[in-house]
């Protein structure tokens, strides 16, 4: 993973009135909402003896440690050793790990890295996702497959007429000019897709196919360093979160938002019936993708790469980049 950086890490509505402990990015983590509703993210270990902070309940505001008391606030500082009296000071060294949070558009981040600059801005998302306009429906998927495997799928183009073959993949469009990718700033860019069938042409080059193209808006979008979204049509979004659970687990948070619909029970519906095909799509992936060896991704690991894998390079590339300035930093 690369350090440094906000992660979507879960849906707002996993976490309600109780702690809840999941493991991401290898890591044991408690998150829970404190009296004004704010999302905390702390390491699940309690300071004095170890156990899962997770168990535990929200006490005035403040999560309380289920063997022996201990209250923690938002930052991870213990306030009050129930054994030392409730008024007693309480050492600075009784202290667990605390993560950034940022909650919106109905998904939590947490800002994945040991000193967070004091100035930290918010991350980012999709300009085109307005969350009055669309309403979408939603599904949790594990895949067992490293976060960057989960990533470069969705940026493959070449995959298509044969993964899914019978699905989003019909047509035969096997031979794949370009592909087209246009970077807009440093962590985001475009991929557009030009797949033909195949008339005895000869794939265009990059530099022959227009980024972005003139006559149509379908593209793929990439927001490092897990977000990911599908620009199908002016009503119509798929997007998805690659949540790294650890070096061998991913877990697909996968949506499609509409607009097309805007009377909001039937609009929510269409929304959230469409989930079961999206589903099938992404097990189609999955079917492979969860065999690719090695696990994590990376610039040199041994695959011998095409003109058609160069959205898939341009994200190798950015994400070593990525992971050099935080070994350095």
């Amino acid at each position: 993973m690369i350090p440094n950086q906000w992660y979507v890490v879960m849906d707002s509505d996993q976490i309600k009135d109780k702690p809840v402990g999941v493991t991401r990015m290898g890591e044991k983590l408690v998150f829970w909402r404190d009296d004004a509703g704010k999302v905390s993210c702390l390491r699940d270990k309690c300071i004095h003896r170890g156990v899962a902070l997770s168990k535990g309940e929200i006490v005035h505001g403040r999560l309380q440690c289920p063997f022996h008391g201990f209250e923690y606030d938002t930052s991870g500082k213990v306030q009050v050793i129930p054994a030392q009296g409730w008024q007693a000071p309480v050492a600075d060294r009784f202290h667990v790990f605390s993560y950034p949070t940022h909650e919106a558009h109905g998904f939590v981040w947490i800002w994945w890295g040991e000193a967070p600059p004091e100035t930290l801005a918010p991350p980012r998302f999709f300009d085109d996702l307005d969350d009055e306009a669309f309403v979408y429906g939603k599904v949790y998927d594990p895949w067992d497959a490293h976060y960057s495997r989960v990533i470069e799928n969705q940026l493959d183009v070449v995959h298509l007429p044969f993964v899914h073959h019978n699905t989003i993949g019909r047509g035969g469009r096997t031979v794949v000019d370009g592909p087209g990718v246009q970077w807009v700033d440093d962590d985001m860019f475009y991929v557009y897709v030009f797949n033909r069938a195949d008339d005895g042409t000869p794939p265009r080059k990059p530099n022959e196919v227009p980024a972005p193209p003139t006559d149509r808006d379908f593209k793929l979008e990439f927001i490092f360093p897990n977000l990911w979204e599908n620009h199908i049509s002016e009503d119509v979004r798929v997007a998805a979160a690659f949540v790294p659970v650890d070096e061998a687990h991913t877990l697909l948070y996968l949506r499609f938002y509409q607009k097309f619909l805007p009377v909001p029970i039937l609009g929510q519906l269409v929304a959230t019936l469409s989930m079961p095909f999206n589903r099938i799509v992404a097990h189609q992936d999955r079917r492979v993708v969860v065999t690719q060896v090695p696990k994590p991704s990376g610039l040199r690991i041994g695959e011998q790469l095409i003109q058609g894998d160069r959205p898939i390079l341009a994200y190798r590339r950015r994400r070593q980049e990525l992971m050099d300035a935080a070994r350095e930093a």
